[in-house]
């Protein structure tokens, strides 16, 4: 049986990982053994990044809710809690396009959350 060498995989192994690092300062866009650890390392970064997107927009959808019910006299907690009681199910991300898009339309909410 023939001998096979791994010249062609290796070759299409390398030129992969320095594709992804394109763009790279210095010697990591360059040099392979550079290029693999730096294309590692945000390649965990991506990961983590997705993670922590659906984490930062929950907090920046509460903290306009906040600000859009601290307005209108009253708190967030509160607030969450009257929804849940008026049986209004609304979503953190639709409130608080209500409170940037529609002042009055929020304003309405709070006087249900209120009479709840």
């Amino acid at each position: 049986m023939a001998r096979v060498k791994g010249a062609m995989m290796t070759r299409k192994r390398r030129n992969k990982v320095l594709k992804l690092a394109k763009g790279y300062y210095g010697a990591k866009s360059r040099h392979f053994k550079m290029a693999k650890q730096a294309v590692m390392k945000s390649g965990n970064y991506a990961y983590i990044g997705r993670k922590q997107k659906k984490r930062d927009f929950r907090r920046l959808w509460i903290t306009r809710i906040s600000a859009a019910c601290r307005a209108n006299g009253t708190n967030y907690s509160t607030f969450m809690n009257g929804l849940k009681k008026a049986g209004i199910s609304l979503n953190r991300k639709m409130l608080s396009e209500i409170a940037i898009a529609d002042a009055e339309g929020f304003k309405s909410l709070v006087e249900q959350v209120n009479n709840a």
